[in-house]
């Protein structure tokens, strides 16, 4: 699809929203209000990314019994990954540009899901959230931090819209014990956080010694390279892009900070209040270059005094042998059951478990990553503490379930754009130091770093292609 298509398809689709809002009563591909979801029917769910990740949100989502899958969309329909959801459901319709989805289907679609690269989560979600279309986006929410403020915002303008990041943890027992601890006290006066993921990353074996993007391949037939690209400046297609590859690049992904920071640090930010930090830096930085993400990285996160909390610093540790600093008493680190396998194989054991160490006033705690929960340690302050802990509620549904009935009315998300945006937005801060090597001053209220031009304009990022500018407006 051209970029003329783009403007066109999204002209028309305000226009439709506005007779729309108009005209009550009437449901149309564009109104703003979502359709109301009687108790008994299921949500017309719409796919965008049904290969590798995306494939796995659409079999979550099919599991819960609560989807009616109405369409599929993704830019390299009919290549391999894609073929065992098209094989599972062949009779949805499918499209290979979401805004034709868009256009002829939009009256059909409750929700969609958008399980696609950081960098494209943007102008799907920007389009279905304007169109009345509840959201459940990947994680990270955007890969700027200037992206997810306008999708915080699109999300007030947009009160009945339902949103949730896909931090599938975030529903499960961590979760709960997190918060059940933390309003009990148990979790109180955190002064320090490290937080570590020390597997191998596909950038792993890479020479950082680059000095140019790799050279331009041919486009397999089945991929429509420039949807792929969306808003982003046109680069030539390298299968080094792709199916995963993207998560590498500074100008695609998130690293790996992205990539498990909102499975490690989600409950911590959230019920600590941690809001956005005063202040990052860099602690080190193996193999840095400016292309793609260092081998190693350690980075400092500072956060002030909140309400009657104390000032917290939170340490991220990634590198396959860039470990904290092991407490005394920490025990064993075996494979953690609670962790799904990558997309790219089967997780290997590492020297420490992808999780946390919480220090506070008088305990200290060690978790896991996703639904994984904590445990105090060192073991004998466990035991003495066995019979003060609270009971931690069960939770009522996971991730996916928790979406489709809060689509429905019956529950609230977990994981809204309000609670996840601010959560993205520290990783945004985090890959800005690590993709500038300098130390950044961000000034909490008016959103800005105030020390280094470069990552301030870099908040916001390269203006978006021709035909993409219209998703950058709320």
């Amino acid at each position: 699809m051209n970029n003329e298509y783009s403007r066109r398809s999204f002209l028309k689709q305000a226009m439709l929203a506005s007779a729309a809002a108009a005209t009550p009563g009437i449901l149309m591909a564009g109104q703003r209000g979502p359709r109301r979801i009687g108790p008994n029917d299921k949500v017309n769910l719409a796919c965008i990314g049904i290969g590798n990740r995306g494939a796995e949100i659409t079999a979550e989502f099919a599991k819960t019994g609560l989807a009616n899958f109405v369409a599929f969309c993704d830019v390299d329909m009919g290549a391999p990954h894609t073929q065992k959801i098209l094989k599972q459901f062949p009779d949805v319709p499918r499209f290979q540009d979401f805004r034709q989805m868009f256009d002829k289907m939009g009256s059909q679609i409750d929700a969609v899901t958008v399980g696609v690269p950081d960098f494209s989560h943007f102008p799907i979600t920007m389009m279905a959230m304007s169109l009345g279309k509840h959201v459940y986006c990947e994680k990270p929410m955007a890969r700027t931090f200037n992206e997810v403020e306008l999708m915080m915002k699109a999300a007030k303008k947009y009160p009945k819209v339902v949103t949730q990041m896909g931090n599938q943890g975030h529903s499960e027992a961590n979760y709960f014990q997190f918060k059940t601890w933390v309003d009990a006290g148990i979790i109180k006066d955190v002064t320090r956080i490290d937080a570590h993921m020390n597997s191998p990353r596909r950038w792993h074996g890479w020479d950082p010694k680059i000095s140019s993007f790799p050279a331009a391949e041919s486009v397999p037939s089945t991929l429509d390279w420039d949807v792929w690209q969306m808003a982003t400046q046109g680069h030539t297609y390298n299968k080094d892009f792709v199916n995963g590859q993207w998560r590498c690049w500074f100008d695609f992904g998130m690293g790996a900070l992205g990539d498990w920071g909102a499975h490690i640090l989600d409950t911590a930010h959230q019920f600590l209040d941690l809001g956005l930090p005063y202040e990052v830096a860099p602690l080190k930085l193996e193999g840095h270059n400016n292309f793609f993400y260092p081998m190693s990285t350690t980075l400092s996160f500072k956060f002030p005094e909140r309400k009657n909390m104390p000032a917290v610093e939170v340490k991220w540790y990634d590198g396959l042998d860039n470990l904290p600093p092991i407490p005394a008493g920490y025990g064993v680190s075996g494979l953690d059951p609670n962790i799904p396998p990558p997309s790219n194989g089967a997780i290997k054991p590492a020297k420490l478990n992808p999780g946390k160490i919480i220090y506070g006033k008088d305990l200290t705690f060690k978790g896991g990553s996703h639904g994984s929960t904590l445990s105090i340690i060192p073991e004998e302050k466990a035991k003495e503490m066995a019979a003060k802990l609270p009971e931690v509620p069960k939770s009522p549904s996971n991730h996916f379930a928790n979406f489709l009935k809060a689509c429905k009315g019956e529950e609230q998300t977990r994981s809204p754009f309000a609670v996840a945006g601010p959560l993205s937005q520290v990783f945004c801060l985090g890959v800005l130091a690590q993709w500038t090597g300098e130390k950044l001053a961000f000034d909490r209220q008016k959103k800005v770093i105030t020390n280094n031009k470069r990552a301030n304009e870099l908040l916001i990022g390269p203006p978006p292609r021709k035909g993409w500018e219209q998703y950058y407006k709320v």
